[in-house]
Order: C-alpha cells, then sequence, then structure tokens
C-alpha cells in the first residue's frame, strides 16, 4: 500500500502543471469565460467585446467575452473614421510595453493549445538554420495582409481583414468548428464553400505542425507576436540578462524551442525557462529583486523576511485572480441573461441602423451599366450575396425574385454574385431567370462588396435597406418569401 501511495505522490508530482501552465489555462478560461455560448452555439456580443483581449483569440468563439487584437487592428485600418485606428493601436502599444512576448507564454490560449499538441509523443524537429529564416515569416504577413491589404481596399471603398479571412487557425478552429459543432447551427454547413475548406486544411496543417515543431504557428506565421516581439527590449516584465554573470555557455539558447538567437531578443516568448538551465543566474525576472553588489551578502534573516513578503504578495495575487476569474464565469453565465446585438450609429456601415455604404455594383449583360445605391433612393433595397456553388443561394433566389416581382416600384432585389466560379453565373442566370425583375451584379475579384456589408465566408448573406439607406435588417441563411415580404410590408 505504501509503495501504490508513493508511486502515486511520484506520479502527480511528475506531472504537476508548472506555474506558467496554470496562468495559461486560467487566461484561456478568464478570455472564454462565456461556456454558455458553447452550449447555445450563439456569439457574446454584449459590452466587454469592445475590449481586445492581449493574445490571439478569436471574436467569433462563442465563449469569448473580448475581441481579438489582430482582427481590429485589420478592421481598424479599414475603417474611415480616425477613433478606431487611435483606440486599437493605444491598446497593442499599451500591451506592448507593460509584457511584450511575455504575452505569447503567458496569456495566449492559442499558444496553450500548440504546446499541448507538442506534449503528443512523436519525435520532434529540432530548430536549425531553417526555421530561424523562416521566423521573419510572420513579420512578411503582418505587413502584407495585416496593414497593406486593409488600407488598399479601405482606398478603394472597400474593407478585407485578409489575415482573418485567408489564413488565422484560431478563428477557424474558436469560431469556425466551434459553431459548426452545435446541434443548432447544423444549417450552416450547406452554406459553406471552399474558402472554408482551404482554411480548414490549413488549420490542419497548423495542428499536425504543432506535433512535431514546438509552437509551429507562433514561430513562423502570427502577426501578433511579429509587433510584441518589437516590444521585447522595452516592455516592464520579461527575462533580463545580467551581463557580468553570463559566461556565453549557450545553455539558455539550447533549451529554447523558440528560434532565439539571445535570451531578450524579438523571438523571445518570456516563457522563463531558461533561468532554471542558467548555471550562473545570470538570467533573472525584469522587475524582481535588484542585482546586489559584490560587496554586499543579504543576511539570512532579511532574506526570510523578503521570502516572507513574497510568498503573502503571491498569495493575495493569486486569491484575486480566483475572484476575478469566477466573478466572469458567473457574470456571463448567469447574470448577463441580455445579449444586446450591435446597432448601428448612423454612420457608413454594415450594422442594423447604419448608413450603408454607397455601393457602385457592376451589372451582368448591361455592358458597362452600374446599380449605384444613392441614386436609387426611394424604395427597399434588397441586397443578396449568392454562389451558383452554394445550394441555399440557389434554393432562396426564387423567392428572391418572387419579392422583386411582386413589389416592383416598391422594393429592388440586387442579387451579387460571388467572384468564386464568376465565369459560370452569366449561363445560370439565363438559363433560370431570363426573364426575372431581380438585378444580377456582380462581385470584385476579391469579394469585395461582400466582405463591405459584413460577409465572413458564409453564403448566403441579405442585407436590407429603407428608403433612406440605412440598414434595415440582415439575415445569414436561406430566406423565405413570407419573411421578406413581411419585413417589405411594414417598412414600406
Amino acid at each position: 500500500m505504501k509503495n501504490k501511495h508513493g508511486s502515486l505522490r511520484a506520479w502527480l508530482a511528475a506531472h504537476r502543471p508548472s506555474k506558467r501552465r496554470l496562468i495559461q489555462v486560467y487566461a484561456a478560461l478568464l478570455f472564454n469565460a462565456n461556456l454558455k455560448g458553447f452550449a447555445t452555439g450563439r456569439i457574446y456580443k454584449g459590452p466587454s467585446k469592445l475590449l481586445c483581449a492581449p493574445g490571439l483569440n478569436c471574436y467569433s468563439c462563442p465563449g469569448a467575452t473580448t475581441a481579438c487584437p489582430l482582427g481590429a487592428l485589420q478592421n481598424s485600418l479599414a475603417a474611415s473614421g480616425a477613433r478606431v485606428p487611435y483606440y486599437i493601436f493605444g491598446i497593442l502599444l499599451l500591451y506592448g510595453l507593460l509584457l511584450g512576448r511575455t504575452i505569447c507564454s503567458f496569456l495566449c490560449p492559442f499558444g496553450l493549445l500548440q504546446e499541448l499538441l507538442h506534449k503528443i509523443k512523436t519525435p520532434k524537429l529540432k530548430k536549425n538554420c531553417l526555421t530561424r529564416a523562416l521566423s521573419y515569416l510572420k513579420y512578411l504577413l503582418l505587413a502584407v495582409l495585416v496593414v497593406f491589404y486593409p488600407i488598399f481596399y479601405m482606398l478603394h471603398d472597400g474593407t478585407l481583414p485578409a489575415f482573418c479571412k485567408y489564413v488565422c487557425p484560431a478563428g477557424t478552429l474558436e469560431g469556425a468548428v466551434a459553431l459548426l459543432s452545435h446541434v443548432g447551427n447544423s444549417a450552416i454547413f450547406r452554406m459553406l464553400g471552399p474558402l472554408f475548406t482551404w482554411k480548414f486544411l490549413l488549420l490542419l496543417a497548423f495542428v499536425v505542425g504543432s506535433v512535431f515543431l514546438y509552437r509551429f504557428f507562433c514561430r513562423f506565421f502570427c502577426p501578433l507576436g511579429a509587433i510584441y516581439g518589437l516590444f521585447n527590449r522595452f516592455c516592464l516584465l520579461g527575462v533580463r540578462v545580467e551581463q557580468s554573470k553570463c559566461i556565453d555557455c549557450g545553455l539558455c539558447t539550447g533549451h529554447c524551442g523558440m528560434d532565439i538567437r539571445r535570451v531578450g531578443d524579438h523571438e523571445c516568448i518570456q516563457c522563463g525557462e531558461c533561468i532554471a538551465v542558467c548555471p550562473t543566474g545570470a538570467i533573472t525576472w525584469r522587475g524582481g529583486r535588484p542585482v546586489l553588489p559584490a560587496s554586499e551578502v543579504e543576511a539570512p534573516a532579511e532574506r526570510e523576511k523578503r521570502d516572507k513578503r513574497h510568498q503573502l504578495v503571491r498569495t493575495v495575487i493569486s486569491l484575486l485572480l480566483a475572484c476575478l476569474l469566477l466573478f466572469a464565469l458567473v457574470y456571463y453565465n448567469f447574470l448577463d441573461r441580455v445579449q444586446p446585438g450591435v446597432e448601428g450609429s448612423g454612420v457608413y456601415g454594415s450594422a442594423v441602423g447604419d448608413l450603408c455604404y454607397d455601393l457602385s455594383v457592376p451589372l451582368y449583360g448591361e455592358g458597362e451599366e452600374c446599380y449605384v445605391l444613392s441614386e436609387n433612393r426611394g424604395r427597399i433595397t434588397v441586397i443578396n450575396f449568392w454562389g451558383v456553388w452554394c445550394a441555399p443561394c440557389k434554393e432562396e433566389l426564387p423567392a428572391l425574385s418572387a419579392i422583386a416581382a411582386d413589389y416592383a416600384g416598391r422594393a429592388t432585389v440586387l442579387a451579387i454574385h460571388s467572384s468564386l466560379e464568376a465565369a459560370l453565373a452569366p449561363g445560370y442566370i439565363e438559363e433560370y431567370y431570363p426573364d426575372s425583375a431581380m438585378l444580377f451584379g456582380q462581385d470584385t475579384a476579391e469579394d469585395a462588396f461582400y466582405a463591405l456589408l459584413g460577409g465572413r465566408d458564409l453564403y448566403p448573406i441579405t442585407v436590407v435597406l429603407d428608403q433612406n439607406g440605412f440598414v434595415l435588417a440582415r439575415y445569414e441563411g436561406e430566406l423565405d418569401y413570407e419573411t421578406l415580404a413581411s419585413l417589405i410590408e411594414k417598412a414600406d
């Protein structure tokens, strides 16, 4: 019996999570405290979604209570107002100056997932000259997909959060997969297009890569880590090296799984694991006990007092954090029963209540003619985004065509085809809707109209505008005749 208890205690001691791992789990729970979202299959849209979490955590995750700073940055660069960019720039600057890439190792839920995947027992690929070179790829992705493309499309009256749309595995896993796994969202499967297939395959590649390479996505592809890495030399919290004690043994860089050249550089995630392997104690935490001069020796009594003070501080901080997490779990799952929608502000946008962007949509079969929203005020406008590859899209087109015929003069139905398989659209329209009262438009090569009106990889979506061009309603998924007719009757 003693041997059994002894072996159990030994196993528990060997598998006891580190303090850093506990903080990672705590942070993941705190930023995804809306656990009832996983049960209902709905995204939380309360007031805390105006705040940004420090790490990569998708806005569309059912449990997410905050926004993702990377997604907010892309959308802010495409915004027409000046306040939003200033806000997100200030938040990133604050996080960077305080923590730098310490956020990656302690507060990022997707970083935690990668570390857990890497624990799967398989042969591991060690870092080398190639991985060090590939570590600069995330800076290219930051420049091109996070900065250049959103600004480029903003200058052309569009919006394209390119990294979120084409790459981000956190959005695919936490947002799309988490929502699709709920039985109440089964209808969404019929709306998924080739873009989701691409992102799902990319997610699988990141998952497999994380098993064999330590923090595969974090090291090579994460633009948020690239941003925080720029602050590593200046942040208040992190690791530091006392050069007078350093003997250049290389144990710290050899032990680290990241592609660092020295402790604390832009690739260092400030996890602190190198502290334990340093033979001379040259590596310490910033903000910790100052290094004592060689002539000054700390008395045992003073050391004991200091240790007791530190233990008291750690205990108080742990209790406060536990209370904060408990409050968040209780609030989001039991107290915050009403989740307000995102209402418009009366400025250009795509939310209900916003004045819709003034689109100029090229029409099929009309030469160079475009449908300009601002030139067709005075009637209800129904804007539908569809594609010949989308079964629900094609199934709802007869209802939209009937609406266009029955409410001619009172409502205009504009069906905008996706850029995907756009070459098949004219033949399909000619075969099935040669005399329809609907107007058929074509999206740009980047689906800019779709993105501008809030499209996020799902088809069909329908946006209804009132006589003055304000967004009256928006629908995701297949729409029936009665719902749309009832809305037009009320608004007309």
